[in-house]
């Protein structure tokens, strides 16, 4: 999967997590030959914790039996949170890949930087703006609507 086709299924997931009532980020996770997909789902499943990010690598690890999730990449819409950063870091994932930035909460480097950090225990290489119009675009979009 090329990083163009990561953060455009990400896109697709994205809408429907829109099309559902929450806020529109969608993740692909790949681990080996295996994708796993998810939208944010905080305002469905009254969860603080139900981001794409964390959801996704939830359900890897559940599929796999492992919490070791290395050699994998992560393709997010948007620039993960610190809990998010926190959670990929932790997972051992080898490469994230998003979007477009969070100037309000990103932890991969707009607000803060968890994966360059020396206190981090693991290396993720990080690739943003990836079709950073269009998600960007997409978020822009849905927050106008809301207001």
């Amino acid at each position: 999967m090329t990083d163009e086709e990561g953060v455009g299924r990400a896109l697709a997931l994205a809408s429907e997590a829109e099309r559902l009532g929450d806020v529109p980020i969608g993740a692909v996770l790949v681990v080996g030959e295996r994708n796993f997909e998810a939208s944010n789902e905080k305002e469905r499943r009254a969860d603080p914790t139900a981001h794409a990010e964390i959801l996704a690598i939830r359900a890897a690890a559940s599929a796999l039996g492992a919490w070791r999730l290395g050699g994998s990449t992560l393709y997010v819409t948007k620039e993960p949170c610190t809990m998010c950063a926190g959670a990929i870091v932790a997972a051992r994932i080898e490469r994230l890949v998003f979007g477009c930035r969070d100037p309000k909460g990103g932890a991969a480097g707009s607000v803060i930087d968890v994966f360059s950090s020396e206190a981090v225990n693991h290396r993720v290489a990080v690739t943003s703006g990836v079709l950073e119009a269009q998600t960007a675009d997409q978020l822009r979009a849905f927050f106008a609507r809301r207001r």
